[in-house]
């Protein structure tokens, strides 16, 4: 898949050459700001829990209004305007730490921010892909961005770990702050002019609201599409009770690893992401497209519900164990439905339905991690990381129970 017609698509290069550097960032923030909270202002799983909640908690309010400016709008000045704002964001946290100024309420304003510019980014950049490449290229594309992301993850928490060992890590958050502002040059480079925006409905009815209720309705009217949305968003549930607030408290503070430990176990089950964004495309091949989605979530959930088998010993080994198999089975599935629901939906609409299914799939990781965290600090972590993973698992009958299991192939592409 490296090997496709878009390594003689300088846009989309540059699309990719920026993505690289942003993703590569926010895994040292991935890492460096939940460690600033518990180790250095000595937050405990609910503080975790919030921390993460309000970073994802734009998404199920603010979600469809982005879906609509999205179709409204050119989606690449958004995803400009985005990255700075991140910068600007993140930026602030180095500062108030050289200043000795640093608070919880400061990590908790920043999480909101930064969670308000990625959902206006994130559904501009998915609905911004087929825009910019041909929609047979669309799995070519996912499958090159996968790849990157999955690499970011790899190399980037041992990286994180080592700079948060080094220099703190408050002041590695600047890095974050950098690749966004990287990332928002590279966009601006770009020179495929982009469509003008066709917002109106199919009714012919223009408005902010009718527009979102086209958004709305092409997902529940497509029993592919709400199936997805509910398969990911219960794994997304399950997997942000364990990750997003119980996850790194565990790492820490019950099996006493340290920041740099935790980067490399990061790094290493993220290997399997990069080995998954590679073999997605075959995957997806041999199995059909609605197996490969099942089976890829319920080697996740079985990988996520073994966690806690690090207490009884060689901790490091069973982390990067279930980290790796977990990793390989989340870019199977999102080339694959990310693909599929790019294909199936007019570009017209990509930015509304990209915005419906973002808000209904991450709309349960601040519910999640709310919850991890309440049930973290009252019945223990073991206990929040089981209940989790048997969540993430369940997901798999969404899939199962209904018409995804029978899609064989890639549905051909909508171009009207």
């Amino acid at each position: 898949m490296l090997r496709g017609l878009l390594w003689r698509h300088p846009d989309f290069l540059k699309l990719w050459a920026g993505e690289t550097v942003s993703q590569f960032g926010t895994q040292v923030t991935f890492l460096a700001v939940p460690t600033v909270a518990i180790l250095v202002l000595h937050a405990g799983p609910f503080q975790v829990g919030l921390l993460s909640a309000l970073e994802f908690l734009a998404f199920p309010v603010l979600g469809l209004v982005a879906g609509v400016y999205a179709d409204r709008l050119r989606r690449r000045p958004i995803m400009i305007v985005c990255d700075l704002g991140r910068m600007l964001a993140l930026g602030s946290i180095p500062v108030a730490f050289l200043v000795n100024a640093l608070t919880l309420e400061q990590l908790y304003i920043v999480a909101l921010l930064t969670g308000v510019f990625t959902v206006f980014f994130d559904v501009s950049y998915q609905s911004y892909l087929p825009a910019l490449v041909d929609r047979p290229n669309l799995i070519e594309g996912n499958t090159k961005l996968e790849i990157t992301r999955s690499t970011a993850q790899v190399a980037g928490p041992a990286v994180a770990g080592l700079l948060i060992q080094l220099i703190g890590g408050a002041k590695a958050v600047a890095v974050d702050a950098l690749s966004f502002l990287l990332s928002a040059l590279a966009l601006a480079s770009i020179k495929k002019p982009e469509p003008e925006p066709r917002p109106s409905t199919t009714s012919g009815t223009a408005g902010f609201i009718p527009e979102m209720r086209e958004g709305i309705e092409v997902v529940f009217r497509s029993p592919i599409l709400w199936r997805i949305a509910g398969c990911t968003a219960t794994t997304n549930l399950g997997s942000n009770m364990v990750f997003g607030a119980v996850f790194l408290v565990f790492a820490y503070r019950q099996l006493h690893l340290s920041a740099g430990v935790v980067g490399v176990i990061f790094a290493i089950g993220s290997v399997g992401g990069l080995v998954g964004a590679f073999l997605a495309g075959w995957v997806a091949r041999k199995l059909g497209i609605g197996p490969t989605l099942g089976v890829a979530i319920i080697i996740g959930g079985i990988a996520l519900l073994s966690t806690p088998i690090a207490v009884v010993g060689a901790p490091v080994l069973v982390l990067a164990a279930t980290g790796f198999i977990e990793g390989l089975t989340i870019p199977v599935y999102n080339i694959s439905q990310v693909s599929l629901r790019q294909a199936i939906t007019p570009d017209r609409l990509q930015g509304r339905m990209n915005a419906t299914m973002r808000t209904i799939v991450w709309g349960t990781i601040p519910l999640g991690a709310f919850i991890g965290g309440i049930l973290g600090t009252a019945i223990g972590l073991v206990q929040t990381i089981v209940l989790g993973g048997a969540v993430s698992l369940l997901a798999a009958v969404w899939i199962f129970l209904g018409p995804v299991i029978r899609l064989k192939e890639q549905p051909a592409p909508v171009m009207a």
